[in-house]
């Protein structure tokens, strides 16, 4: 792997991981047509996931840091009786219903190897499925919940969502910003609890990843691999900023255009691949 190959990959990593367009995908599908190993190219899409961790630390630090405040304060009205469910700030709230999304995930952990191998007219498939919700996201108008109106059947929706996500070609932020969207949450809202739900769950997965990678053997090429995390999260700081401005401008729909294109070309490279 060159240092070209892993700044092109980065870039890819960090627009796509927060641009609801489907990462893994589009990294599958690059990685496919250029011959990468698997356990090289999953080395690297691990080191690149952890670099776009870093953006999300980056582009919602106020909230990250009040929720880890908040997390503590709940920690302890729980052990001295004072939590009470109905009288839950928002941040709480949110803490509690990040909790809930992320619980939808564990059952599919033990097939993860199922989400992960797919042959290319599946990635085709699942563009297109990334497409068609984005496409109906776009059209939602006028929802207005907040942080605080979040409730258990909204995280439980959206965190399912985030499961369909597990494979590649399908959107985590996509579905999950579609998700709450769907459940009436306020864009800006969507976008931040989409976010930061993607933090341990992304985290969770490169530490599975890593674990299985490293009891293996895999040479690392070590200067193209952190010059891709640097580049990855720099990317990514941008990617979210831009993702923020064409949401509040109603222009989400240019995503599902996007990855419907990307979806034909699949097809058309599949078909093209298989006549050659």
């Amino acid at each position: 792997m060159t240092i070209f190959d892993a700044i092109f990959q980065a870039i890819i990593q960090g627009l796509t991981e927060f641009l609801p367009v489907s990462s893994s995908g589009h990294l599958k599908l690059y990685q496919a047509i250029t011959g990468q190993t698997v356990e090289e190219g999953t080395f690297l899409l691990v080191i690149l996931h952890l670099g776009t961790l870093v953006a999300v630390c980056i582009a919602f630090w106020d909230t990250i840091w009040a929720l880890i405040k908040e997390f503590f304060v709940m920690i302890k009205d729980i052990f001295t009786g004072k939590f009470k469910w109905k009288t839950m700030n928002p941040e709480r709230r949110m803490i509690v219903m990040l909790v809930i999304s992320l619980l939808m995930l564990v059952p599919f952990y033990f097939f993860k190897d199922k989400f992960e191998n797919v042959s290319l007219p599946i990635l085709g498939c699942c563009f297109l499925f990334t497409s068609i919700e984005l496409f109906f996201a776009s059209r939602i108008r006028n929802t207005k919940k907040t942080a605080g109106d979040i409730t258990v059947l909204d995280a439980i929706i959206i965190g399912l969502f985030q499961c369909v996500a597990l494979f590649p070609g399908v959107s985590r932020s996509g579905s999950t910003i579609s998700g709450g969207l769907f459940r009436g949450l306020e864009k800006e809202t969507a976008v931040r609890y989409s976010f930061i739900l993607g933090i341990p769950a992304i985290l969770g997965g490169c530490l599975v990843e890593l674990k299985d990678l490293l009891e293996g053997e895999i040479e690392v090429a070590i200067i193209p691999t952190i010059i891709g995390f640097v580049v990855a999260a720099i990317v990514g700081v941008l990617a979210i900023k831009l993702v923020k401005w064409l949401i509040k401008s109603d222009n989400f729909i240019v995503f599902s255009i996007y990855t419907l294109l990307v979806s034909i070309g699949t097809f058309a490279y599949v078909i093209f691949s298989a006549r050659a």
